[in-house]
């Protein structure tokens, strides 16, 4: 079961099945994908938050069933396979999970309350900020069942840790704790448990009374600019100065810095 509710601008999407550590089935993980996508639409929406229920934030793909799903992406393995069956249920199954995330024109923040394993770590490590718990643990499972990592792992690592750290998460597949995750740089902070949901609020609130045009853009920014050489880079950003420049809440930033005042941003 997924839960949302919107309060203050925040989207809050709650996993919650906590006795299966929320791992996602394939009717939840559609149902997450199409909420992320309503919110770039939405102006009522200007950030999101991702967490779970119980002990865990999400232990994966829910392996016992699911419509169309095979593999480590949720589902019975057919009887029998043909080529590109796998990489065909991969492409609509954890890639457009984490895609979904990757392009939602909002900011996406993970409270990571619990257990992030496989394509639940990928889930969270897709978020443009994490947040965990101190009880929370970050694991590569994959390795661990003779698998290759799926949901962008392979691709969401190197980025935010270096490649060869990358590959020691993904070969041994190791707990990593909230306080190695948050030395490494795969999350932004360390909370409490207690104190999570607050974290969270907090920083989702705040941003989502920030620019919302302009994070949109900025996220675009950032997440392509590992994939690109320093021309495209400098291009893509030319462009989003240009297009944010039409923005009300760009000119009311430059408004408020002439009139030496808070400014207010609507989202628009």
């Amino acid at each position: 079961m997924i839960l949302h509710t919107t309060d203050n601008a925040v989207l809050w999407i709650t996993l919650n099945r906590p006795a299966a550590l929320n791992a996602l089935t394939w009717d939840q993980r559609e149902r997450v994908i199409a909420l992320l996508s309503d919110a770039s639409a939405d102006p009522a929406v200007r950030a999101v938050v991702v967490t779970g229920t119980g002990k865990g934030f999400c232990a994966g793909a829910d392996l016992r069933g699911g419509p169309g799903n095979g593999g480590s992406d949720g589902g019975s393995p057919p009887s029998e396979r043909v080529a590109g069956d796998v990489a065909r249920m991969i492409r609509r199954g954890a890639q457009r999970l984490v895609t979904a995330v990757l392009d939602c024109e909002k900011p996406v923040l993970a409270a990571v309350n619990g257990t992030a394993a496989g394509l639940g770590a990928h889930l969270a490590l897709a978020c443009d900020l994490v947040v965990a718990a101190e009880s929370a643990t970050f694991i590569e499972v994959f390795a661990r069942r003779g698998l290759v990592p799926d949901g962008g792992g392979a691709y969401l690592l190197p980025r935010l840790v270096g490649p060869r750290r990358a590959k020691e998460l993904l070969f041994f597949g190791d707990a990593v704790t909230a306080s190695d995750a948050e030395r490494m740089g795969l999350v932004n902070r360390v909370v409490p448990d207690a104190g999570l949901e607050k974290a969270a609020r907090d920083w989702a609130e705040r941003l989502a009374t920030g620019p919302t045009r302009a994070f949109a853009l900025t996220k675009q920014l950032v997440n392509a600019s590992l994939d690109g050489d320093r021309g495209a880079a400098l291009a893509a950003e030319a462009a989003a100065q240009e297009i944010n420049m039409t923005t009300a809440d760009a000119r009311e930033g430059v408004a408020s810095f002439v009139e030496r005042r808070r400014p207010t941003y609507r989202g628009r």
